[in-house]
């Protein structure tokens, strides 16, 4: 599916579905609203869906991975060459989301959209676009093209996983690098300072931290990336990977299947897609709030309360896949808790 033709097709989510589900919840024999995040979780689930959250869940997250040339400016605890290794080990399922993902009945979709190295593993699809970005600090990224059909790739893979009955996806990345691009991104899109959205990534020293806010400063100095063009922002100073996951959100909302957002990346990648169709945040839900600077900012930017704080920031997408199982519980209590009307108790009133 072409961007155009995915963003035609995105739909406000229900209200009619959404107010169904609250009144469901107040039915339930507890207090209103005693479950918190957890209520609201499943009142943007059947707004997504159009219909109450009744079906069994079928669950997977997409792992987009790539490369990103600002690496040779020395932004990075390690090289590319962690990249290639960390897919292949996803691509055995391995990685620590993949394990958490399997004691979760979560599907892994591992994709290769932008590896600099070569990616010897058949639980990897190959999707490759490019071997990594350009590094930013010097040229763009990649080309508006490029990041196109980067986004493309990810709107195709969010909607064949519609179609084979998925119903809840997840999102997830690999890529030495991303944590400085994805700080370009939401700079550029938040209309901050390189400063207020550059963190420490894997752990970086003071001096090197202070390094990468030079290097993302220099690159949005150089390239000047347009906020209400978030292929443009993309495309300058974004990531392969990052530009994938922005379609997945976007093809996710075209087949109304809720997407979660990660943490940073992810949550960069779906600001970008609220840019490209702000309808698309009906579809989103949030899992936990990163550690990664700038990551509440852009939950608040995007109007989305995550229920799990727990100072997490590997990615892969370990925050969504941690969430999928508290959305089941909040399920399980939705469909199958009595209700004040069922049992003759009459309506909870605060005394």
């Amino acid at each position: 599916m072409k961007l155009t033709e995915a963003i035609a097709v995105i739909q406000p989510a229900s209200d009619e579905a959404a107010q169904s589900a609250r009144l469901h919840w107040d039915d339930i024999a507890k207090p209103p609203g005693s479950l918190g995040l957890l209520e609201d979780v499943v009142v943007r689930m059947a707004g997504a869906y159009g219909r109450l959250p009744l079906e069994p869940l079928r669950k997977a997250v997409v792992i987009m991975c790539a490369d990103h040339g600002v690496v040779s400016e020395g932004v990075a605890q390690n090289g590319y060459e962690v990249t290639a290794m960390m897919t292949e080990v996803i691509g055995v399922r391995r990685s620590a989301v993949c394990r958490m993902a399997n004691a979760a009945g979560v599907d892994v979709i591992a994709v290769n959209i932008g590896v600099a190295s070569p990616v010897r593993s058949e639980g990897v699809l190959d999707r490759i676009i490019r071997n990594g970005t350009r590094n930013m600090a010097v040229e763009p990224a990649m080309t508006r093209d490029e990041a196109v059909k980067a986004v493309e790739t990810g709107v195709e893979i969010a909607s064949n996983l519609a179609k084979q009955g998925y119903n809840l996806l997840a999102t997830g990345e690999m890529g030495i690098g991303n944590t400085t691009a994805s700080a370009a991104v939401a700079a550029a899109l938040l209309g901050c300072s390189a400063a207020e959205t550059t963190g420490r990534g894997a752990g970086l020293s003071d001096d090197r931290l202070a390094r990468k806010i030079a290097v993302v400063e220099r690159a949005l100095t150089l390239h000047q990336p347009d906020p209400s063009d978030p292929i443009d922002v993309l495309s300058k100073v974004g990531g392969l990977e990052i530009a994938g996951l922005t379609g997945v959100f976007l093809g996710g909302a075209a087949s109304r299947v809720p997407v979660l957002v990660d943490g940073f990346i992810s949550s960069a990648a779906a600001l970008a897609a609220r840019g490209l169709c702000p309808n698309v945040t009906d579809y989103m839900i949030a899992s936990h709030v990163s550690e990664e600077r700038a990551a509440a900012r852009l939950l608040n930017a995007l109007g989305l309360e995550a229920p799990i704080h727990a100072r997490m920031r590997l990615g892969e997408g370990t925050g969504a896949v941690a969430a999928m199982p508290l959305i089941e519980l909040a399920l399980a209590a939705f469909r199958e808790t009595a209700t004040l009307s069922g049992t003759g108790i009459g309506d909870y009133v605060p005394r």
